[in-house]
C-alpha cells in the first residue's frame, strides 16, 4: 500500500477577504476524500500556514491532479510532495 504526502503552504500574505468561504469548500473536499477512502490523514501546520495530507493507494501524479482541485491550491505558496514507504 503505497502512500503519497503533500506538504502545502499557504501565501498568507494576500489571503482574500472570502477566506472563510473558501476554507469551507476546501472542507467539503477533503471530507469526500477521507470518504472515498484516499486521503488518509489530514494534520494541519502549527503555525496554521498549511496542512500535511497524506494519500493511500493512489500515485503521486494522481495526488498532484487532486491536489489542482482544492480551493486552498490557488492561495499557496508551495506544494512538496513525497512518496513514503510504510515500514511494518
Amino acid at each position: 500500500m503505497n502512500r503519497v504526502q503533500a506538504i502545502l503552504t499557504l501565501d498568507m500574505e494576500n489571503l482574500p477577504a472570502n477566506f472563510p468561504e473558501i476554507l469551507k469548500h476546501e472542507q467539503e473536499i477533503v471530507a469526500k476524500w477521507k470518504a472515498e477512502g484516499i486521503l488518509e490523514h489530514l494534520f494541519l501546520r502549527q503555525n496554521k500556514n498549511g496542512a500535511v495530507l497524506i494519500f493511500k493507494d493512489v500515485t503521486e501524479e494522481k495526488v498532484k491532479e487532486l491536489m489542482v482541485t482544492l480551493p486552498f491550491y490557488k492561495l499557496s505558496k508551495s506544494i512538496e510532495y513525497y512518496n513514503l514507504i510504510q515500514q511494518f
